[in-house]
């Protein structure tokens, strides 16, 4: 088993040339909602830890629509992350209220539940097939006929041919998510560096922290990598444990509901139009947003005339009603993707080198859960056992050290 954390900060020297202040027992790259979350949690358990992020909070979480959607978004293949998403589901409740109690900030926790639908044979067929393995896997489902959607969304299209209700699928504002883990961040004594991180240092086969883009040396007894898809770029981290996660860019769009249209929608809406994903979420303080996109182009995070209008037009044919609303923003991001669409955490083949990235679509539903086992591994050195199965260590080094480029 792996030394202790605290074992390990007593052997990098507190201060040292070129070192900015004492060394934490953890050092965070990466101040997205996983990176935050780790480090809240592991201040929690009375670790020393810093950030290092140029902008704390900002990163996917700015892009993302919030559906904590375990059962929707349930893929073929996809049964062993079904287990760590359900579990961080059954989690959300309660970490939701903590952040909340410890920082006062409304998260846009809603139990609102979600609607699949189909708008045509094709779709219903899909979604029929979803329905048969959400019941093979336990999960609860209720399947709806084109008009008792309507019945409860009677801004759908009359072409709803059936869908699925989710009662259990909710969502929340991920923005303010990240703001409420900055604060509670900043009141558990994370320190935030608002830098990058330019390089992996390295003592040994040791990882001893990192180089900020102006030179700043940050030590730790740990380092954690959580820095979404440009984890996969950190300088000086050996080939063979370079996390395998490229960028998946996604468009999303965001429309105001103005009170005279309210109620809007009441729920979550998506559906598969001509093979593409769409989502709208509502938000209660009326925001609507529309997503998202799936375009493998590398670092791109251009918004393109393209990805709005498809956008608008497949949830448009969901609900006519949209081209009523004011655009209020289009903006593009970046998700963490890995070779099999699950995270990475826990240890890597370096002393003192954890992951927590790799999250794709469930970044923000994994938030809860991640933060908790990054915290277990960090003060015990053991990886608790509902994420063995995300280890990195499944990933042989060839597989590690294929990366983008």
């Amino acid at each position: 088993m792996p030394r202790s954390s605290q074992r390990l900060s007593s052997e990098v020297p507190a201060e040292a040339p070129g070192v900015s202040g004492p060394s934490p027992d953890v050092l965070v790259v990466g101040g997205g909602l996983i990176g935050l979350v780790t480090a809240w949690r592991a201040a929690l358990r009375g670790l020393a830890v810093a950030v290092v992020d140029p902008e704390p909070g900002g990163g996917a979480a700015r892009v993302a629509a919030g559906m904590l959607a375990a059962v929707t978004e349930l893929h073929h293949g996809e049964q062993t992350l079904l287990a760590l998403n359900l579990e961080s589901a059954r989690r959300y409740p309660g970490f939701a209220a903590e952040l909340t109690e410890a920082t006062g900030h409304d998260l846009g926790y809603r139990r609102c539940g979600t609607l699949a639908v189909a708008l045509d044979a094709d779709d219903r067929a899909h979604l029929r097939e979803l329905h048969a393995l959400q019941g093979r896997s336990g999960l609860d489902s209720e399947w709806l006929s084109g008009r008792e959607c309507r019945r409860l969304e009677p801004m759908l299209a009359p072409g709803v041919r059936g869908g699925l209700r989710v009662d259990g699928d909710h969502q929340i504002d991920p923005r303010r998510l990240a703001a409420a883990l900055v604060v509670a961040c900043e009141r558990a004594g994370v320190v935030l560096h608002r830098a990058w991180a330019e390089r992996l240092t390295l003592a040994g086969d040791r990882a001893t922290g990192v180089v900020t883009g102006d030179g700043t040396a940050l030590t730790a007894g740990q380092v954690v990598l959580a820095a979404g898809s440009a984890g996969g770029r950190l300088a000086g981290v050996p080939d063979a444990v370079l996390p395998p996660v490229r960028p998946v860019k996604g468009q999303v769009v965001r429309l105001t509901v103005p009170k005279r249209h309210a109620p809007f929608l009441s729920r979550t809406v998506r559906a598969v139009v001509r093979g593409s994903q769409v989502y709208l979420v509502p938000r209660e303080n009326g925001e609507l947003v529309l997503g998202a996109t799936s375009e493998e182009l590398g670092w791109d995070t251009t918004v393109t005339a393209g990805g709005v209008y498809e956008l608008l037009r497949d949830a448009h044919e969901l609900v006519p009603g949209i081209t009523e609303l004011p655009l209020t923003e289009t903006r593009a991001g970046l998700r963490p993707g890995s070779p099999d669409n699950a995270p990475l955490l826990g240890p890597t083949g370096v002393d003192g080198l954890l992951l927590a990235t790799g999250h794709y679509r469930n970044g923000v539903l994994l938030t809860p859960v991640t933060g908790d086992v990054m915290a277990d591994v960090l003060t015990t050195g053991v990886l608790p056992e509902e994420a063995r199965p995300f280890s990195p260590r499944r990933f042989g080094a060839a597989a590690l050290s294929e990366q983008p480029t």
